[in-house]
């Protein structure tokens, strides 16, 4: 799996991007998030990936100053009740601790968190102890991730050793009481 693979798999979780309308209010853009109906300025989303649903079709671009939107080689403006989508941040230290592990782990992880109805962009919460070990031979040790789907809550462990062979273990929990684990071990 390369680099590309992986971004296909970021690019398709559910719940990457904020859903709303953009309105131009007292000289400014104003979003209001569908979901959880707060406003919060355009501006703060500048040079972000964002769409604008044009024709029924979602149309991708970069977010400029003063409501403009970079797409391709074209400028676009916002309107007035346009419907966007911006795509949302993953929590940093997960975003590291994917970008760490090893691609059969990571495909492991991302498809069975997916098919218990969650999304890499639920995280509420990493504990990335990977990071802290990077100039270390032997790397072992345990993260811990905290999703909510607005629906359930899943707590992630993922148990690792890398050292002469690679282990990497997820234990899955929900609140339902609900358990998984998956475990890859490679030599």
């Amino acid at each position: 799996m390369n680099r590309q693979q992986r971004l296909k798999l970021y690019e398709y979780q559910s719940r990457a991007y904020s859903e709303g309308t953009v309105e131009y209010m007292n000289e400014q853009w104003v979003f209001f998030d569908d979901e959880t109906d707060e406003a919060a300025s355009v501006e703060e989303f500048l040079h972000q990936e964002i769409e604008v649903l044009h024709m029924n079709r979602w149309k991708r671009g970069v977010l400029l100053e003063d409501g403009k939107i970079k797409m391709g080689n074209e400028i676009f403006f916002l309107r007035h009740q346009d419907n966007v989508r911006i795509r949302k941040h993953l929590v940093y230290s997960l975003e590291r601790l994917l970008d760490g592990i090893n691609d059969d782990a990571f495909f492991q992880f991302v498809t069975t968190l997916n098919s218990l109805h969650f999304s890499i962009y639920d995280c509420l919460y990493c504990y990335n102890h990977l990071s802290f070990l990077n100039d270390e031979k032997q790397q072992d040790g345990v993260n811990f991730m905290v999703f909510d789907n607005q629906e359930q809550i899943c707590n992630v462990q993922h148990h690792f050793c890398y050292y002469e062979k690679t282990n990497d273990r997820f234990e899955f929990t929900l609140n339902t009481g609900k358990r998984l684990i998956i475990e890859k071990m490679t030599s």
